[in-house]
């Protein structure tokens, strides 16, 4: 299969589809400010001695949750702050997720990437109001989509005049409260833009835990492998520093300690995974 014709410029020092392995990471939401800052310290350290280009994610705010009583945010003012400081302080790019055309705007003057939510990938006009903010897209391809179709969302991007959208994988429904991941999709995927692998949400158990979301962690570095085998352009991986007491996505989230290892392991399968793709 051919593959997309453009990289993605997300700053001018990170471009997505290039000989650069990207990561996007960071914990599922903004809780604090104090845990948006141990993971951007760590983070920024251990991809800086690795030579992998890191750009800090988190929520702004949870509106997808299971239960309406399950933790959704700090309020929108105090969370896109935190994630100001987070991008000044440690000289760093941020993602995080929209839900509405109306959030465009704030949103689109903090963030350097606008993530569709996979539940809103086929939300056209949330998706043209994110491609008129001149800021990079990143559509998560949803649950029930089919890889080929994906490109129909880069292409309403596109059709904005911005050609800054890239994809990301996060498994398909299988049955209730599972997903599989169908690697397939990401050389199909990868026709039209470039391919984020979202290696935590690919082992989540969507409404698994009565109420709210599990998972299953210890799939993840298999997962990850497999995915750079196949060919991605970069991973997208939610870390907390005690997962057990995160507010969102806990069971799924790789602990902060842990993350040396794990991106080590990441870059060594994705240099490897280079030579046949």
């Amino acid at each position: 299969m051919e593959r997309f014709q453009k990289a993605v410029h997300i700053t001018e020092d990170i471009i997505l589809g290039s000989d650069q392995l990207v990561l996007l990471a960071g914990p599922c939401a903004v809780e604090s400010y104090d845990i948006c800052m141990r993971v951007a310290d760590e983070m920024k350290r251990l991809t800086t001695n690795l030579g992998i280009s890191y750009i800090f994610k988190a929520s702004f705010d949870k509106a997808n949750r299971t239960s309406a009583g399950s933790f959704r945010g700090i309020g929108t003012q105090e969370a896109l702050e935190t994630l100001r400081k987070i991008k000044n302080e440690f000289d760093l790019p941020i993602v995080t997720d929209v839900h509405e055309s109306s959030q465009i705007e704030s949103v689109s003057e903090v963030a350097d990437i606008l993530q569709i939510p996979a539940f809103l990938c086929r939300q056209t006009d949330l998706l043209l109001a994110a491609g008129s903010s001149g800021r990079a897209v990143n559509i998560k391809r949803g649950q029930f989509m089919a890889p080929e179709d994906m490109q129909y969302a880069v292409k309403k991007i596109a059709g904005t005049g911005n050609e800054n959208a890239f994809l990301t994988e996060r498994g398909v429904s299988f049955g209730y409260h599972n997903l599989v991941v169908d690697m397939r999709s990401l050389p199909t995927m990868r026709q039209y833009a470039p391919v984020i692998f979202d290696v935590t949400h690919s082992v989540q158990q969507p409404g698994g835990a009565g109420g709210s979301s599990g998972g299953q962690r210890e799939f993840a570095p298999y997962l990850a492998r497999a995915a750079a085998a196949v060919g991605v352009d970069g991973f997208f991986i939610e870390t907390h520093p005690n997962p057990k007491e995160a507010l969102s996505d806990g069971p799924n989230m790789v602990p902060l300690e842990e993350m040396s290892s794990f991106l080590e392991m990441i870059k060594n399968a994705w240099l490897l995974g280079q030579k046949y793709t």
